[in-house]
């Protein structure tokens, strides 16, 4: 992937070397915890909820982190790489939304992170891998899911990392467009199998709108090199629920997919790629996936 020496987002947050979101008792001091105590034990009156961050004002804690390299300087290669793709779908999407749909692209943040982090969508694990949080509308990435593509699911190449990216951005692109709300409103009301097909769905027209930036990044930026399809292939068929499911446990319980087999997922990827054409992902009205 031609990505060396182009412009990088300015929407990165490097939450990297902090203390995975751990929030301080309502911003209170170890004397005003003390305090807190001894006022709910002389007056018998629950006032807990000052220590959980309820009250008014309180602020998330944000532990400072160690000094380290610029994002994106010397020895911060993956997070330069990640910064310029993102910058890559902006300049893809800005254009799409604006001449094809009539409306104005909100461009995400993304969050790096090690470890855990806390976000609108509650606090999560690096182990959970990568993830679209639609309460505050950011991607979340801690860059050691790029090793664990590499070494674990055994699809590296900087376009399967790339794919990855772009796959995060189309959540946010269906939280735009409406998509992602109108499935969740649907939990608890159908069965959780019908969910379960909702949610492979959305994920399967994730795949498709990676695909579609594809199409536009390279006619309109030119950034494929020999191999990119491959690796972003590669990584679509390792995340297949299917191969997970062969892989840890040696069955597959198809009821239980929630994004979609592997054949599925670079189908739908190769579809987005090879058309460019956003009217033909509609994959809640498809009934062969």
């Amino acid at each position: 992937m031609r990505w060396q020496g182009r412009e990088k987002s300015q929407n990165v947050e490097d939450r990297r070397g902090r203390s995975g979101g751990a929030r301080a008792a309502g911003g209170l001091g170890i004397g005003a915890i003390i305090l807190v105590f001894i006022v709910s034990m002389v007056f018998d009156v629950d006032i807990s909820g000052l220590l959980q961050g309820g009250g008014a004002g309180s602020q998330p804690y944000q532990q400072q982190s160690a000094p380290r390299a610029e994002l994106g300087g010397p020895g911060d290669e993956l997070a330069e790489f990640v910064s310029v793709t993102l910058k890559l779908t902006e300049d893809v999407w800005v254009p799409l939304f604006r001449n094809e749909l009539g409306r104005n692209y909100r461009k995400p943040t993304l969050v790096l992170f090690e470890g855990a982090v806390q976000s609108a969508c509650g606090h999560q694990s690096s182990a959970a891998g990568p993830f679209y949080c639609p309460g505050d509308e950011q991607l979340y990435i801690d860059l050691s899911f790029f090793r664990e593509l590499k070494e674990k699911f055994r699809a590296p190449g900087d376009f399967a990392m790339a794919y990855v990216v772009a796959h995060e951005v189309a959540h946010h692109i269906q939280r735009q467009l409406g998509i992602t709300d109108e499935v969740h409103r649907k939990r608890g009301r159908v069965s959780e199998a019908e969910y379960n097909d909702l949610s492979t769905r959305l994920e399967l027209q994730a795949d498709f709108l990676s695909g579609v930036w594809a199409h536009h990044a390279e006619k309109t930026i030119g950034i494929l090199e020999e191999g990119d399809i491959e690796e972003a292939l590669r990584a679509a068929n390792a995340i297949g629920d299917d191969t997970i499911q062969k892989r840890s446990q040696g069955y597959v319980v198809p009821d239980s997919f929630t994004h979609g087999t592997s054949e599925q997922r670079m189908r739908w990827f190769m579809k987005g790629l090879q058309t460019g054409d956003l009217s033909q992902g509609d994959t809640f009205n498809t009934r062969n996936l």
